[in-house]
């Protein structure tokens, strides 16, 4: 058995062969017996099998991982273009007959190629949904939603294009109506603007209250485009639109009432245009105003002390102002002949005034109307007055012609008479003829008449 050993090529080669001699040698030398080299050579070949057993176990086991690694591969693979939505892939093996090592060969530059674009696919579809996820964020009014929930978890058992396509058609709309959110609130921000120069208010503490984003301070693209901030935005600009409305009124009031006091007390024009920025607007439609400060707290204020200030001197003026149109009203009246108790009048041109019971422009109103009646029955009774006055006239002519003529009568009497008539005439007869003499005119004349009855008397 030793020789068989010794002469088999399957036990070994030259090594081998010769540690079987080496041994042999060692037997022969120490005496062994066939039996015990037997059973040593069987126990050498016995081990020798179970080297060859491990051996083969072991290549087996290599060869169903490397099996299982294949299969896994194609798995992979699988996997991968189904994820991508690919149906074939350019490089995969169409020969899948070759050895175990081969075929991963074939197939492991594919996967890493596939994994690669997987990695790329799942970014941009985390960079997409990040987008849209922060789009929804502020629209629903929450700035920071991507930090709050970190970036959003991808589904990568579907990185297909025609999922990232709906992903990015999904992104548009938002970002198209995230556009036209953007632009409302800048609309409403530049109207808030507009609005709060018009009326003097602070344009940063009212769009900042409505939402800290809304101030200059911060970005166009970093402003609040949600819901509720467009919502309080529509109610501040209805609000101030409202306020605005309000003060124009009100100013528009104040700038009437400039205008009645001044015309009432014939205000000069270089007082009046101290206020034209106040009575500018007292026509104006709400939407014309537009100058800044135009509506303001203070300039409201403003007309409303002047108004106060000149109601206080306005019963004063009122009452001097009503006496000049009375005493207007009484010369017409005077030369109209038309009798009138003015004291009565004025008595109740002052109770009223001090009573408070009438408008002042009410009372001039009524004067002015008064005044104008008056001169219209002065002008109706002006033919009247003409032929009166004629007539009037006329009667003093006559009158005087028949006391002139009585005079010359006396007169004639006086020369024919004798000094007898004469001294016994009626002294008194004498000075009414004087009187009535120096009435009419004829004073030389009667006086003349006199001194000669005196000098009759005398003689």
């Amino acid at each position: 058995m030793a020789t068989t050993l010794a002469q088999n090529p399957l036990l070994g080669e030259t090594t081998c062969g010769s540690l079987l001699q080496k041994l042999q040698e060692i037997w022969d030398e120490v005496g062994e017996n066939d039996e015990e080299r037997d059973k040593m050579l069987l126990q050498l070949e016995q081990e020798c099998l179970d080297v060859y057993k491990r051996k083969v176990e072991q290549a087996a086991k290599s060869r169903a991982q490397l099996l299982q690694a294949l299969s896994d591969a194609k798995l992979e693979l699988s996997c991968l273009l189904s994820a991508l939505g690919e149906k074939s892939f350019v490089g995969i093996p169409e020969n899948t007959s070759g050895t175990i090592k081969g075929q991963l060969a074939a197939i492991a530059p594919v996967l890493e190629q596939l994994c690669k674009q997987k990695e790329e696919r799942v970014k941009e579809f985390s960079d997409v949904q990040s987008q849209i996820q922060k789009i929804i964020g502020e629209i629903a009014g929450n700035l920071n939603l991507n930090a709050q929930t970190g970036n959003p978890e991808v589904d990568e058992a579907d990185l297909s294009m025609k999922k990232l396509n709906e992903y990015h058609a999904q992104l548009q709309e938002l970002q198209k109506e995230k556009s036209e959110r953007l632009q409302k609130v800048l609309e409403f921000v530049s109207t808030v603007h507009d609005l709060c120069a018009v009326l003097g208010m602070d344009f940063f503490s009212t769009v900042t209250e409505v939402h800290p984003s809304l101030n200059d301070s911060t970005s166009v693209q970093s402003k609040s485009i949600s819901n509720d901030t467009l919502s309080r935005l529509a109610k501040t600009v209805l609000a101030l639109k409202e306020d605005k409305k309000q003060r124009l009124h009100k100013l528009q009031e104040l700038a009437t009432q400039l205008i009645d006091l001044w015309n009432l007390m014939d205000t000069s024009m270089e007082e009046r245009r101290l206020f034209d920025h106040v009575t500018c607007n007292i026509s104006a439609p709400v939407d014309e105003v537009t100058v800044p400060g135009a509506l303001a707290l203070d300039l409201i204020e403003q007309a409303e002390v002047e108004v106060e200030r000149l109601d206080q001197l306005k019963a004063s003026r009122m009452k001097e102002i009503a006496f000049k149109k009375q005493a207007e009203l009484e010369e017409i009246y005077a030369c109209a002949h038309i009798e009138i108790d003015p004291e009565a009048e004025r008595e109740k041109i002052m109770e009223l005034i001090d009573s408070g019971n009438v408008e002042p422009a009410e009372l001039l109103a009524d004067m002015d109307n008064q005044i104008t009646k008056a001169k219209e029955e002065s002008l109706s009774r002006k033919d009247i007055l003409d032929k009166v006055e004629k007539w009037m006239s006329a009667c003093e002519e006559e009158s005087w012609l028949e006391d002139y003529n009585r005079v010359i009568i006396v007169s004639l009497s006086i020369t024919c008479c004798g000094l007898k008539s004469l001294n016994h005439c009626d002294h008194e007869q004498w000075e009414h003829v004087a009187t009535i003499s120096t009435s009419d005119g004829f004073y030389d004349f009667g006086m003349c008449a006199i001194n000669m009855n005196s000098q009759f008397c005398v003689f």
